[in-house]
């Protein structure tokens, strides 16, 4: 292709398409992502646009199965389509990328430039300097540049948000590499998350998720062992500041402080996502899990005994190498007595560079799915029960924004309790908007959310919900209120609805 083609087809305003997989960081480094592009001049592309924007980035992980199969597969989707457009650029980054580098450029030679994940600052400028040079840019860089937090966000909600506390991981857990992909922790400063947290909240922000590799590790970095308790504390002072939630905690690092803090900051909600990954302690140990069953269950007991309604959720890894029948009994009855209101659970499954890919004793995947299945009856039915508790409770709900797929056809709405659980409603005849606040009865549960099928009690419009309408009236959204039926655009679930990559510890 000739530098003439290129520069007719730069020409006037770009658009862009960032495509996310993974954890709950990679979601927030997108937004990043679509920050820089947007501060540089481009133009978010119209939703379903389907590879046809002039820039398409892939976020990448490299936790999930088959990844590296479901990204080349989206390359060549869009190959035929950028040899037919001339000056379209596709970039590559995240943790794939970090790991593969070369390899993506030689097998999808069409790719324009590859970026790691500690200088995603850097998308612009290559994709630039691949324009003028017509060449392929690969730029891997093996530190941090730049913290995440300093660079231009695109942020995906306007009256919730994600706040980086953290990057990078210290533990050695035998099936992941993410470790080796985002490199050893490396901790804000905590009036500088404090201050991005009141900037957020003057914007109309009234619920924040603080986010890292190891969320409560915050401090190990400048010697403190009790900075994360101390942070949850700092925010119950931050006025406005309506809901704080964090993700995801590591068992070893979770101390009474953090529990105190939790329990004592009235905007520190009741919900907790602990990783638990096994029941067994060989599995644990095989793991490099620095935990074991009673310690885990210890946690659970006090967490219960502090903050009584808490809900608690966990990540679950069945079949690991050398699980033995007894090992995933040992599971079954960490869940039975923990009582989680919610698990993700995943098949064990190799993933290239992890200890756990080598190791002896992998179970046949007939196995692994008989297990499995076991699991999630189990925790199916644990997790009726505990919502069937939430009957006849009145609830805060704060309204979300595509939550509810049916709320269309059921002429409902849908919020999040402050323990996170999701809950469909009755539209009131008052105007609510996403980030307004309504109180509700709770009258019916099903395993995965609830109902409050009578009419609303209260509804409180905040500031949040003025942030909502004041964008969504910039962006030409039509009329004012709840829009039923739009699409969810990456909104920070408090509870992690993409779990087992970078952000599950």
């Amino acid at each position: 292709m000739s530098s003439i083609d290129r520069s007719q087809s730069v020409g006037g305003t770009r658009t862009y398409e960032v495509r996310t997989y993974g954890c709950q960081m990679n979601v927030h480094d997108s937004e990043r992502l679509s920050g820089l592009l947007e501060d540089a001049g481009y133009v978010r592309a119209p939703e379903g646009s389907d590879g046809d924007a002039d820039v398409v980035v892939f976020n990448t992980c490299a936790v999930r199965e088959n990844a590296d199969n479901k990204l080349y597969g989206n390359l060549g989707h869009l190959a035929p389509k950028k040899a037919s457009r001339p000056g379209m650029q596709i970039a590559v980054g995240g943790c794939l990328a970090q790991k593969d580098r070369d390899t993506i450029v030689k097998r999808a030679p069409w790719v324009d430039v590859v970026f790691g994940t500690h200088n995603i600052g850097k998308l612009p400028v290559l994709l630039e300097r691949a324009r003028v040079q017509e060449e392929a840019q690969v730029e891997i860089a093996e530190s941090l540049e730049a913290f995440p937090s300093t660079l231009p966000t695109r942020r995906e909600s306007a009256y919730a948000a994600w706040v980086s506390i953290s990057v990078g991981c210290n533990n050695t857990c035998t099936f992941c590499i993410v470790p080796a992909l985002r490199g050893k922790e490396k901790d804000r400063r905590t009036g500088d998350i404090l201050a991005e947290i009141e900037a957020l909240v003057a914007e109309g922000v009234s619920e924040i998720t603080l986010l890292g590799q190891n969320v409560n590790a915050y401090g190990s970095d400048i010697g403190d062992r009790e900075a994360f308790g101390k942070l949850l504390r700092a925010c119950g002072k931050i006025d406005g500041l309506e809901r704080v939630r964090f993700t995801s905690p590591h068992p070893r690092d979770f101390t009474d402080d953090v529990i105190a803090a939790m329990a004592e900051t009235p905007n520190v909600m009741p919900q907790l996502h602990m990783p638990l990954q096994s029941g067994s302690d060989p599995v644990l140990k095989a793991m490099r899990r620095s935990y074991r069953q009673e310690r885990y269950l210890g946690i659970i007991e006090k967490v219960r005994a502090a903050i009584p309604h808490a809900a608690i959720s966990t990540d679950i890894i069945v079949g690991f190498p050398g699980e033995t029948e007894e090992d995933f009994e040992q599971t079954l009855h960490v869940v039975r007595e923990a009582r989680f209101a919610q698990a993700f659970t995943f098949q064990y499954s190799k993933r290239p560079g992890t200890p756990a890919a080598e190791m002896d004793g992998q179970i046949p995947k007939k196995v692994v799915q008989e297990r499995y299945e076991r699991l999630v009856e189990l925790q199916e039915a644990i997790s009726w029960e505990e919502n069937k508790k939430q009957v006849g409770r009145t609830l805060e709900l704060m309204v979300a924004e595509g939550e509810g797929r049916k709320d269309g056809a059921t002429h409902r709405l849908s919020g999040r309790a402050p323990d996170s659980r999701l809950v469909h409603f009755t539209k009131p005849e008052q105007e609510v908007r996403p980030g307004d606040v309504v109180t509700v009865e709770i009258t019916y549960a099903a395993p995965h959310h609830l109902l409050a099928e009578g009419a609303v009690l209260d509804v409180r419009r905040t500031r949040a919900g003025d942030a909502w309408e004041k964008r969504n009236t910039a962006r030409g959204a039509g009329p004012k209120g709840v829009m039923l039926g739009l699409p969810k655009l990456g909104v920070p679930e408090p509870l992690p609805a993409v779990t087992g990559g970078c952000a599950v510890d």
